[in-house]
Formats: C-alpha cells, sequence, structure tokens
C-alpha cells in the first residue's frame, strides 16, 4: 500500500530545493551584488507556498548568503573592503591548511583530476562564461580539499566561498582573464612534487591575490 507524504514532509522537501539551488546560484555568482529578492518572487519560481521560501531565505542570511535589512528588504550582500579583505584572510588560513592535510593523499588519479578540470576553467574563460569560470575554479579546490579529510573545516571554507559568491562575479569582470589562474599550475606542480611548502605558497596566493586587487 503507497503511504501519501505528510504535508510537513512535503515542506520540508520544497524547502531543502529552494535553499539548495538559491545558494548554489549565490556561490557561483549567478546573482550580482546588491540584488533583491523577494519571497514572492522565490515562492513563483520555485512554484512553493511562502513557508518554504521564508524558511530558505532565513537559513541564507544565517550564512551570510543573503542580507537582510532593519526594514525587511532581502538581497546579496554589496562587502566592503574590510569586508573582502577579512573573507580573503580566512580563505588563506582555511584553505592552506585543508591543501597541507590533502598533501598526503593526494594520488595521481586526484592529479588527473585537477588538471581536467583546469582544462575546464580555461574553457570557460575563452567563452568569457563568468559563472562557468567560478563553479569550476571552486570545482577545482573543492576536489582537492575532499582529500583533507576534514569536513568542518571544508564547510567552513564553503560558507566563506558563499558570501563571496556575487563578488566572485564582479571580481572576474575586474580581472578580464584569459588563460587559467597560474597558481592552479603551480598547486598541480607542488601536488606532484610532495612540496608542502610550496603547495602551502601556491593556494595561498591563489585565493587572496585577485580578492585583494578588488579591495584595492
Amino acid at each position: 500500500m503507497m503511504v501519501s507524504p505528510r504535508p510537513s514532509e512535503i515542506s520540508t522537501s520544497a524547502h531543502e530545493r529552494v535553499y539548495r539551488t538559491l545558494r548554489t546560484r549565490i556561490m557561483h555568482g549567478e546573482i550580482a551584488p546588491g540584488q533583491a529578492l523577494t519571497l514572492r518572487g522565490i515562492g513563483r519560481e520555485f512554484e512553493v507556498s511562502m513557508t518554504p521560501a521564508r524558511e530558505s531565505v532565513r537559513r541564507l542570511v544565517a550564512e551570510g548568503a543573503l542580507f537582510l535589512s532593519s526594514s525587511g528588504r532581502v538581497s546579496t550582500p554589496e562587502l566592503s573592503n574590510e569586508r573582502i579583505e577579512e573573507l580573503a584572510a580566512l580563505r588563506a588560513l582555511l584553505e592552506v591548511e585543508l591543501a597541507s592535510r590533502a598533501l598526503p593523499r593526494a594520488h595521481m588519479a586526484l592529479i588527473d583530476r585537477l588538471q581536467n578540470i583546469n582544462m575546464t576553467v580555461a574553457e570557460m574563460i575563452s567563452k568569457r562564461d563568468a559563472v562557468g569560470y567560478i563553479r569550476s575554479n571552486l570545482e577545482f579546490h573543492r576536489a582537492l580539499y575532499l582529500r583533507a579529510q576534514a569536513p568542518a573545516m571544508l564547510a567552513m571554507a564553503e560558507t566563506v566561498w558563499l558570501q563571496l559568491g556575487p563578488t566572485m562575479r564582479a571580481l572576474y569582470g575586474r580581472l578580464r582573464r584569459t588563460e587559467p589562474p597560474h597558481n592552479h599550475k603551480l598547486i598541480i606542480a607542488a601536488l606532484k612534487a610532495g612540496d608542502e611548502p610550496g603547495l602551502r605558497l601556491a593556494v595561498r596566493s591563489d585565493v587572496t591575490q585577485g580578492l585583494r586587487m578588488l579591495a584595492g
């Protein structure tokens, strides 16, 4: 006998779907800095009631992915130079440590995967696809950091990526990249050589240089 899902289960499923989709869009820079979102608009797009829309927004505000003004306006954050500098410093702390922990488990299959992802990064740059570039760039870093087997630390890094998503889109337009980040090649070379100091330096440079240029 088939059992119909309870209304609360349907609501939870809808809320999770809306939350995950919006979270991914923000992280990949699909939504510009300062862009307003409304519960009504979210509900209409995802064909859900106000409750899942409200819960999704609440979670994203708590993660720093959305900003809730005193008047109740919800938007993606427009980061100050000080905030960008702070988040760049956080990336340097967290991601350098994740890369260092990943190094002993960086087998050739991982290195091959990173090289393949870097080819996708190059393809996105040639297409001038900002969202594709951010997505593949984060995939490069996530693939490496997963080898660290430090899920709490990786979750913290992803929260920083989430807060930076819209700003990364603005940064991409400022940089006018024509080729993949040079530091990606240095990261791969350090992994091949088992060079921890070189890896730490390459990761720190990769995750901070562009952001600090934007803040400057």
